[in-house]
């Protein structure tokens, strides 16, 4: 029987993203296959890690590319997003605690390329006034990012229902990202002096 690397990879991105410290033994035994078998395919937890972070980084690419960035206001591109996003937001989460994959030279350039996209969904929607302008898109960014974590461990902990999972992370970031009358007044004071 051929072994099945998107399986092995779904299967480890599972049981990682619900326990990060889980050993090659039991991401083996969740795959369904052997330790050693497991080790053929990945030389060991790094080699596994940056495997699943190139499973990550092409679920946040087709993410990105079914969302339709460009496409209306900046704040409904963020909603659709969420929206699409969430298929991964597990595995997104995971990620987002392993450091090793953010130190250093050898950072994947795919999450450059991911934040550049969002980052100019922040900035367009700044500029049409959706959006506030004393909140960096970086910052915007970043809060998106750890907005989708905590949502995917709320949900796979049971303390969130996964329903709720698009429109809570959706109403809490541009809740605080979106302009008010009193932000447009503040943000026109800053403008002029």
């Amino acid at each position: 029987m051929a072994l099945d690397r998107d399986h092995v990879l779904r299967a480890a991105a599972a049981l990682l993203t619900r326990k990060s410290t889980a050993t090659m033994d039991e991401v083996a035994k969740a795959a369904g296959i052997s330790r050693a078998t497991l080790h053929r395919q990945f030389a060991g937890r790094d080699a596994l890690v940056r495997a699943l972070e190139a499973l990550g980084i092409a679920e946040c690419e087709a993410a990105l590319e079914a969302a339709r960035l460009d496409e209306g206001p900046a704040e409904d591109a963020v909603r659709r997003l969420v929206r699409e996003v969430e298929p991964a937001a597990g595995l997104l989460a995971f990620l987002y605690t392993e450091n090793q994959l953010f130190e250093g030279e050898e950072q994947h350039g795919g999450w450059a390329r991911i934040d550049d996209r969002i980052t100019a969904v922040f900035r367009r929607g700044q500029h049409s006034g959706e959006f506030r302008i004393d909140l960096t898109p970086a910052w915007l960014t970043e809060a998106l990012f750890g907005l989708l974590a905590s949502g995917a461990w709320m949900v796979q902990s049971g303390k969130g229902a996964p329903k709720d999972f698009t429109r809570m992370i959706a109403e809490l970031l541009l809740g605080g990202a979106l302009r008010r009358d009193d932000t447009r007044r503040d943000d026109t004071r800053r403008e002029e002096s």
